[in-house]
C-alpha cells in the first residue's frame, strides 16, 4: 500500500510540476515585452503609478500591478515610461542621424514645415519603407511647389527638406515673386497632388518668402489643406521679428484657419510675443477651433545665410541685431560681420548658421504653458551613402536641437521644478491630441500610455536625463533616455541601438484617387461673392441671396 501512495504521490507531483510548466510557458508567451516598475505616466489621464506594462502583437494590451511576464523584460525601476515622443518639425529624415533621435526619446518624426515636393510624396514614403526604425512623415511643401513653377527647379533627391540647399541655391525666383493667376493655379494644383497622395498637410515657411507670397496665396493654401481635413504648418511672415510683426504674421494664419475651419500649426512661435500668440490659440481652442503652437527649447534658432530677414535693412535696422553678436557659423563657431557675411555669401549662401533671438529664461515660460508641443526644428545635411552606424561625431555638424530637444526640456523642468507631466505631455500628447481631432487614426493610437495604445515607449530617468550637444558640437547625443519601444518592437535598449531592428511605420493619410483643387478664376470669385448684374429700368429689384437669383418686378 505504501509503495502505492507513493507512486501516486510521485506521479501527482509529476502531473503538477507539468501544469506550473506549463502556466509558465503561457505566462512567458502571453505577452511580447514587459516592462517592470516603471513610473507609468500618461497625460491625457493624468495616471501617474509604479506598474508593469504588457506589450503583445504591438499594442499596450496591460497596465497593471499584477507579477507579469513575457518574452522580453525592461527592468524600468527608476525609470518614468512615457508615451513616444512625437517631433513634427524635424528637417532630416534619414538613417544616419536615426540614432541622434532615438537617443532624444523620439519615436515619431515629421517634417511638416518645408515638407515634401507634392509629386514627390508617394516617393518619399517608398524610399523609407522598411528602411526607418522610427515612425516618418511629411507635409507637402509650398516652397517646394513655388521652386517647381517659377524657377523651373526639378532636381529632386531627398524629397524633402535637404533638397533646399540646393533648390535656394538655384534660383530666388520662388521667394521673391509673385505668380500670375495661372502660375498661382499651377502652384496649388502641384500642391494638392501631394495631398491627394496622402502627405499630412502643407508646409509653408512663408518667413523665406515673404516678398513673394500673396495673402490671397496664403489663404488659397489654407483652403486646399482644409478642403481634406489637414493642417497647415507655418514658419510665418515676420519670423524672426519683433513683438508687433511676429504676432501679426501668426493671426494672418489664425484668422485664416478660423474662417475655413481648418487645422493650423504655429511652427516655433518661441519668439517675441510668444505670450500672446500662446493666449489667443488657448482663447481659439476654447472656441472649438483646432490650432496649435509648438516650440523648440534654445534661445538660438538656425537657418540659411541668405534667409531674407538677414540682410542688413531687415536684422540690423528694423530688428536692431548686431551680427557680431546673434549670427555664428555653424562650422567654425565664429561669428559674422556685415563684411564677413557678404562676402561668404559670394561663395556659399546657402551655409548653416546659428541666429541668438531669444533669452535663455524665456525657455522656462514655454515650457510651462500647456497646449504647447515640443518639436526640435533641427537636422544635418546627411552625408551621401551614410548608414545609421555612422559615428555620432562623423554627422554634419547642426544646432543642438537637433540631437537635444526633448531631453533639455526635462533637464530644465527639474531644475525649475516644472510639473514632469506637463513636460511629458509636451513631448507626445499636445501633438497627437489636435492630430487625433483632424480623424487621423495614426494619432489616435498614440502620444498615450493606455491599454489599446500603439506601444510607442519611452524610459527615461528623471533624475539623470540631460542634453549633451552644444551650439559648437550638436552631434553629442543625450543621456538618461535608455529603452525606446516603437510599434511593439524594442529600438533601443541600454542605450544601444538594437541592431536590425526597422519597425518605423509611415505616418500618412490614405491615397485617393482624385484631387480636391478646383482652378481659381475672377469669374468663380464674384459668382461666390458678389450679386448678378443687372438692368436697372425702372422695374422693381429683389436679390435672393441664398439661391443667388434676381426677381424684377
Amino acid at each position: 500500500m505504501k509503495s502505492l501512495i507513493k507512486l501516486c504521490s510521485m506521479l501527482l507531483l509529476s502531473v503538477g510540476l507539468g501544469a506550473n510548466a506549463v502556466a509558465a510557458e503561457e505566462a512567458t508567451s502571453e505577452f511580447d515585452i514587459v516592462i517592470n516598475h516603471g513610473r507609468v505616466m500618461d497625460p491625457e489621464t493624468q495616471f501617474d503609478q509604479i506598474a508593469n506594462v504588457g506589450v503583445k502583437d504591438g499594442k499596450i494590451v496591460a497596465i497593471t500591478q499584477d507579477i507579469i511576464s513575457g518574452k522580453e523584460t525592461i527592468d524600468a525601476k527608476g525609470l518614468v515610461v512615457a508615451p513616444g515622443f512625437i517631433d513634427t518639425h524635424t528637417h532630416v529624415i534619414h538613417p544616419s542621424i536615426a540614432r541622434l533621435y532615438l537617443r532624444d526619446g523620439r519615436t515619431s518624426v515629421m517634417d511638416l514645415e518645408i515638407g515634401v515636393y507634392g509629386p514627390k510624396i508617394d516617393a518619399f514614403y517608398k524610399q523609407h519603407e522598411g528602411k526607418s526604425p522610427l515612425n516618418y512623415g511629411a507635409s507637402v511643401s509650398h516652397e517646394f511647389s513655388r521652386s517647381a513653377v517659377l524657377d523651373g527647379f526639378n532636381d529632386w533627391q531627398l524629397y524633402h527638406t535637404p533638397d533646399a540647399i540646393r533648390s535656394r541655391a538655384f534660383g530666388s525666383a520662388w521667394s521673391k515673386v509673385k505668380p500670375d493667376q495661372a502660375q498661382t493655379n499651377q502652384i496649388l494644383s502641384t500642391t494638392d497632388e501631394g495631398l491627394r497622395q496622402g502627405g499630412i498637410g502643407i508646409g509653408s515657411t512663408l518667413g523665406y518668402m515673404r516678398d513673394g507670397v500673396s495673402a490671397r496665396e496664403v489663404f488659397e493654401m489654407q483652403k486646399l489643406a482644409g478642403l481634406y481635413g489637414r493642417p497647415i504648418a507655418m514658419h510665418f511672415r515676420g519670423t524672426p521679428g519683433n513683438e508687433v510683426t511676429e504676432v501679426n504674421g501668426i493671426q494672418e494664419m489664425l484668422a485664416n484657419a478660423a474662417a475655413l475651419g481648418a487645422p493650423a500649426i504655429a511652427c516655433h512661435f518661441n519668439n517675441h510675443g510668444y505670450n500672446l500668440v500662446h493666449e489667443i490659440m488657448v482663447k481659439m481652442r476654447e472656441q472649438g477651433h483646432n490650432v496649435w503652437g509648438e516650440l523648440y527649447p534654445y534661445e538660438a534658432g538656425s537657418t540659411t545665410l541668405n534667409a531674407v530677414f538677414l540682410e542688413p535693412e531687415v536684422w540690423v535696422d528694423e530688428l536692431g541685431y548686431k551680427y557680431e553678436e546673434t549670427v555664428m557659423d555653424i562650422k567654425t563657431g565664429e561669428f559674422y560681420t556685415e563684411q564677413s557675411r557678404a562676402e561668404m555669401l559670394k561663395k556659399e549662401p546657402t551655409r548653416l548658421v546659428v541666429i541668438f533671438k531669444m533669452p535663455s529664461s524665456a525657455i522656462i515660460d514655454w515650457l510651462r504653458m500647456p497646449g504647447v508641443a515640443l518639436a526640435s526644428d533641427g537636422g544635418s545635411i546627411p552625408k551621401p551613402g551614410a548608414g545609421i552606424d555612422l559615428p555620432f561625431e562623423e554627422l554634419n555638424n547642426m544646432h543642438p536641437r537637433g540631437a537635444g530637444t526633448y531631453a533639455r526640456a526635462l533637464r530644465i523642468a527639474r531644475e525649475n521644478n516644472i510639473p514632469l507631466m506637463q513636460v511629458v505631455a509636451m513631448s507626445s500628447y499636445n501633438t497627437a491630441l489636435p492630430m487625433s481631432k483632424m480623424g487621423f487614426e495614426f494619432m489616435q493610437l498614440r502620444g498615450r500610455m493606455q491599454e489599446g495604445m500603439i506601444a510607442d515607449i519611452t524610459m527615461f530617468d528623471p533624475e539623470t536625463v540631460q542634453d549633451n550637444a552644444t551650439y559648437e558640437t550638436g552631434t553629442i547625443p543625450s543621456s538618461g533616455i535608455p529603452h525606446v519601444i516603437i510599434n511593439g518592437v524594442i529600438v533601443m535598449r541600454d542605450s544601444e541601438y538594437v541592431s536590425g531592428a526597422y519597425p518605423g511605420q509611415p505616418i500618412r493619410f490614405k491615397v485617393e484617387e482624385e484631387g480636391r483643387f478646383q482652378p481659381l478664376s475672377e469669374e468663380s470669385w464674384k459668382e461666390e461673392f458678389q450679386v448678378d448684374v443687372v438692368d436697372f429700368s425702372g422695374a422693381a429689384l429683389t436679390v435672393d441671396l441664398h439661391d443667388k437669383e434676381v426677381h424684377l418686378h
